[in-house]
């Protein structure tokens, strides 16, 4: 099993798409016909709040698959968006099944990269029901070893703790 999830997928894409910062790859409700593997960039999956805000619920980066879970559905339940400009690479769903049918390394390796993904959405869920800013935006530098990403890009972590973008700028002054 020397290759990894990611270049055992590549084997089997077909088309590259390239994608402006802020353009999105796909919407909630539309149809699957790809899985995307992220080769440059940043993509999040996200769904949008009934307040405004949006909740990311997966960030993709390189050498990333991205909504995996969407193998096995009809229609995408969120919306992915690139968080700054980026590629992927599209397997068609039929082909990603086939392979995955055909190849129990493949399968193996899926298997164990959606459950390292239940982990992390589970730490997820419970820096989401820590009451307070303060201790959402602590436990998710804990988690991402205190790195927040440059001015101009730190309103990605309020979507990922489920905060506003004023509430967490408001935490970040505090602790100046």
């Amino acid at each position: 099993m020397s290759d990894s999830l990611f270049e055992r997928f590549l084997k089997h894409a077909d088309r590259e798409q390239r994608l402006a910062a802020g353009s999105a790859l796909f919407r909630l409700g539309d149809p699957v016909l790809s899985l995307f593997l992220v080769t440059a960039g940043e993509l999040r999956l996200v769904r949008a709040l009934p307040h405004g805000s949006q909740l990311t619920l997966q960030r993709a980066r390189c050498a990333s698959v991205l909504a995996e879970a969407s193998l096995f559905a009809d229609r995408y339940h969120c919306d992915v968006l690139a968080a700054e400009e980026s590629a992927v690479r599209a397997v068609p769903v039929a082909k990603a099944r086939s392979a995955l049918e055909s190849d129990p390394t493949l399968a193996s390796l899926l298997m164990r990269h959606l459950a390292g993904e239940v982990h992390r959405t589970r730490m997820r869920a419970e820096i989401l029901s820590l009451k307070s800013v303060a201790a959402r935006l602590g436990a998710w530098m804990a988690l991402n070893g205190d790195a927040l990403p440059p001015k101009g890009r730190r309103h990605l972590v309020a979507s990922e703790i489920g905060v506003t973008p004023e509430a967490l700028y408001r935490e970040l002054a505090r602790r100046r």
